[in-house]
């Protein structure tokens, strides 16, 4: 088996149907499978896969575990030489996973990449970062982020100064779209599950790049995300009450505790 694509659901039936019609209708040359990890959603989506869709596997979680345990127990059951996590509110085009297997068969020394993504408008999201300071989520969820002196600091850790039309090792990227080596998962390990939502995909890539595994933006590779940013979407005040924005903070946390001082991916393989 060439790769198996991990979606997981939580409450996005919709989502998750569509992703996997849109898969099925790019008709990916080359073996593959796709799990889905429902994390206790009770919205009937299992039962529409079986019914429409009987050889994609369901796996039903007796309660919401999070995005980094879900996702894990999908790879656990993965038997793909790659595994590609996947977002349920990615668009799959013709051709699109072929590319990103291909850049990875090319590319020996990466063990995680992810594609330029775009909004359904066709406008560039900012989906490679670098590796955060201590105060960065601080300023960037806060009144503070307009400050213009901050304003270079902001753009510089979202890579704003780059057209993203190339190809190039990054810090981490979003999880929203991966593709992940198998032989890499088992030197780095599974996505660390004390991240119940967030910042996981920051930690992973960094424990990646720790391990000696590049970590790729693949530019030449375009899917569409219909991307909402849940710990942003409200007022600083009304934020403050969030049980999103809290979980996000708490994330930021417990990474920043787990590594203590932020270190480039050069220093660490230095």
């Amino acid at each position: 088996m060439k790769l198996s694509i991990i979606i997981l659901n939580y409450k996005s039936a919709g989502l998750v149907r569509q992703c996997i019609r849109g898969i099925f209708e790019s008709a990916p040359k080359l073996t593959y499978e796709i799990i889905v990890v429902d994390n206790s959603s009770a919205d009937g989506l299992l039962g529409w896969i079986k019914e429409n869709y009987p050889q994609v596997k369901g796996i039903s979680l007796p309660d919401n575990k999070g995005y980094a345990a879900g996702n894990n127990v999908g790879i656990k059951k993965a038997i793909g030489e790659y595994i590609l996590v996947l977002n349920p509110d990615i668009t799959i085009l013709p051709g699109k996973i072929e590319k990103l297997v291909d850049f990875m068969e090319k590319h020996s020394k990466c063990g995680l990449a992810g594609p330029r993504l775009v909004n359904p408008n066709g406008q560039l999201q900012y989906s490679a970062y670098k590796f955060p300071s201590f105060w960065l989520p601080i300023f960037r969820r806060t009144i503070l982020g307009n400050i213009p002196a901050l304003a270079s600091w902001l753009k510089s850790y979202q890579m704003m100064e780059w057209d993203h039309k190339d190809s190039r090792p990054v810090d981490w990227l979003l999880g929203a779209c991966l593709i992940v080596r198998r032989q890499a998962i088992k030197e780095v390990g599974l996505m660390d599950e004390r991240f119940f939502l967030y910042v996981e995909d920051t930690d992973w890539c960094r424990r990646f790049w720790a391990k000696g595994w590049e970590v790729w933006y693949v530019a030449e590779v375009e899917l569409v995300h219909y991307h909402e940013r849940l710990s942003a979407q409200k007022p600083l005040l009304a934020a403050l009450f969030s049980r999103i924005t809290w979980i996000h903070i708490a994330s930021w946390f417990k990474y920043f505790k787990k590594w203590r001082t932020i270190k480039t991916r050069h220093n660490m393989l230095s």
